[in-house]
């Protein structure tokens, strides 16, 4: 009779331990592995790919210069979501209103009166608004930096303050921000700014109106006020530059999104060059050396995003060019008052900077 054989079956082992012998420390055969190598084996993985993240990210950049621009111009983040028809949920004396600046391009405005016509204002529409800016009150159009949009907190703070101290403000949301049309891009934010500088000028007769930018917006008032002495011969009546910088190349080398960058080896071209290569350059620098409107940069000493030693930089170079050095001035605010890069305007005595230079270069 054959004697059956049983395949795969490892005999027993015997008295004597024949057979592969058990490591000391293993775990049963077919139990879960360790929790701590496990542990150990998903923190190594994690580690690996973050590695790969950023390594990539400098050479996507230089491929697709793109990218770029939605770190620049941040218009995805676009919150407060907000009713932009009812700026009275927001502000007094306030109305909404678009411009088509381009075909199929449409910005979201609003006009924000000097708070002394504010009870006349009541009940009033937006012929009546158009018909104040003529009131010899100046006029502020304020072009916002990169993020949220004419509703952001500090937006709003600004445009109460200057309200109070007898401005008009008219701040746009450019195109992509808020409930405006199109998407963003170097010359259409100016184009943008134009649009809304011509509706002003048919409308607000001899008062004063002034280009006041922040942050990235800073570089959206230079680009303008050069186009228009350019072109069209016209000198802006004031100039405010609040958080600014020299030229995009040199702020995205400092801002903090970029610290972890900056070591790493070709910087400088796969990224801070690749700026250029999607058209973007808000060349403040170069714009105030052929600039003639009074000049006044605002810039706070703890600004966390934009060093203030690039608004000084800013400054100097202007102060330079500039034949009559009084029409440039250059304010810090004390690092002991925490404004950081948002908050200028709560400090009491901003209006009256403003208005002081105003009357000092008329």
């Amino acid at each position: 009779m054959k004697r059956c054989s049983q395949r795969g079956v490892a005999p027993p082992p015997g008295p004597q331990g024949e057979g592969p012998a058990a490591r000391a420390g293993d775990p049963p055969a077919g139990s879960p592995r360790p929790r701590g190598r496990r542990s150990s084996w998903l923190f190594k993985t994690l580690i690996l790919h973050l590695l790969i993240i950023y390594v990539s990210v400098p050479f996507l950049v230089r491929l697709f210069p793109a990218l770029l621009a939605k770190f620049v111009f941040l218009n995805i983040m676009a919150f407060p979501f907000v009713d932009f028809g009812k700026p009275e949920l927001l502000l007094n004396h306030t109305v909404n209103f678009y411009l088509t600046t381009e075909p199929e391009v449409t910005i979201g405005v609003w006009h924000v009166l000097p708070a002394s016509r504010g009870i006349e204002a009541q009940g009033k529409d937006h012929s009546w608004y158009e018909e104040t800016l003529a009131d010899d009150n100046p006029v502020i159009i304020y072009l916002h930096g990169n993020g949220g949009n004419r509703a952001s907190g500090h937006r709003v703070s600004l445009m109460k303050v200057m309200s109070g101290a007898g401005f008009h403000i008219l701040a746009l949301d450019y195109r992509g921000y808020g409930d405006s049309s199109g998407y963003p891009s170097e010359t259409g934010l100016t184009t943008d700014a134009m649009c809304l500088y011509d509706w002003v000028k048919a409308r607000s007769g001899n008062s004063t109106v002034l280009f006041w930018g922040h942050s990235l917006g800073s570089g959206v008032a230079t680009n303008l006020a050069r186009k228009l002495l350019e072109e069209k011969g016209i000198q802006v009546d004031l100039i405010v530059l609040e958080a600014a910088y020299t030229n995009i190349r040199e702020a995205a080398a400092h801002i903090p999104i970029t610290r972890i960058y900056r070591q790493f080896p070709g910087f400088e071209y796969l990224i801070l060059d690749s700026l250029a290569l999607g058209d973007m350059f808000f060349r403040n620098d170069e714009n105030v050396k052929v600039l003639t409107s009074p000049l006044l940069i605002l810039h706070s000493e703890d600004d966390p995003i934009l060093p203030v030693h690039l608004g000084r930089k800013l400054f100097e170079i202007a102060l330079h060019s500039y034949e009559n050095k009084d029409k440039v001035k250059f304010v810090a605010f004390p690092e002991k008052l925490g404004l950081a890069h948002e908050n200028i305007c709560l400090d009491p005595e901003l209006p009256a900077i403003v208005k002081d230079f105003l009357k000092n270069i008329k």
